[in-house]
């Protein structure tokens, strides 16, 4: 089955549900003045809880960060146990090359350009965090835009990539267009936030929808691409 991350957890019932609707990692910002930071205490109970209750079958914990300095984030990291940091920014490989966890490195795509060069570009990228052991997250880049934009892109540059890299899949997925992106991309992971939100605040509901369209795809599809 296509892995799946939620991101924008703030509360242990969303967090719950998340890892209770089969997520295999879920995501807390740490990202100064976005509408979905969390403070670190805050995650600290949340994450340590979420341990506590789940054992073993607790999804992976990732902090997102952008342009941080190397310090702070590695303080979150383990203070707060974190498995994986998302790095968002413009974060150099030396800075990845620091930090006290793993690394999921977004890659952002600009579908505005040619397709073979939007490929190519995202490619280069690619190349650099795969040698490196990392993970590598896949979203639309947009001008003067950190993390998420919660806007999709051309789904067909994805693919050229994802028949080269396993990388997770991000930008305005939702219940309801999941299944395209997946039989579309064939990504190793899909990532959401916004699309499984009500009025910016996580949807129990939509995130049982999400999971479920994921695992009909899976009963339905040949494995996802992973390694071309």
């Amino acid at each position: 089955m296509t892995e799946f991350k939620i991101c924008g957890m703030r509360s242990l019932e969303h967090a719950l549900v998340a890892a209770d609707a089969g997520a295999s990692m879920l995501g807390f910002v740490f990202v100064p003045g976005v509408r979905r930071q969390v403070p670190i205490e805050q995650a600290q109970h949340i994450i340590s809880s979420l341990r506590e209750i789940r054992g073993a079958e607790c999804p992976r914990i990732v902090g997102l960060f952008a342009n941080q300095p190397l310090e702070e984030v590695n303080n979150i990291v383990n203070r707060c146990e974190l498995d994986f940091a998302q790095l968002c920014g413009d974060e150099p490989p030396s800075f990845w090359d620091n930090v006290d966890s793993w690394v999921i490195r977004q890659v952002k795509v600009d579908d505005s350009i040619p397709r073979k060069e939007a490929v190519s570009d995202a490619l280069r990228q690619i190349d650099e965090v795969v040698s490196r052991l990392h993970l590598t997250l896949l979203d639309k880049r947009v001008k003067g835009a950190l993390g998420g934009t919660g806007h999709t892109f051309d789904w067909n540059i994805a693919s050229e990539i994802a028949r080269r890299h396993p990388v997770f899949l991000a930008g305005g997925l939702a219940p309801e267009n999941v299944r395209q992106a997946i039989d579309t991309v064939r990504p190793w992971g899909v990532d959401v936030s916004s699309g499984v939100e009500t009025d910016g605040i996580k949807d129990t509901a939509k995130i049982a929808e999400f999971a479920r369209v994921i695992r009909a795809a899976a009963s339905q599809n040949t494995p996802v691409n992973v390694n071309g």
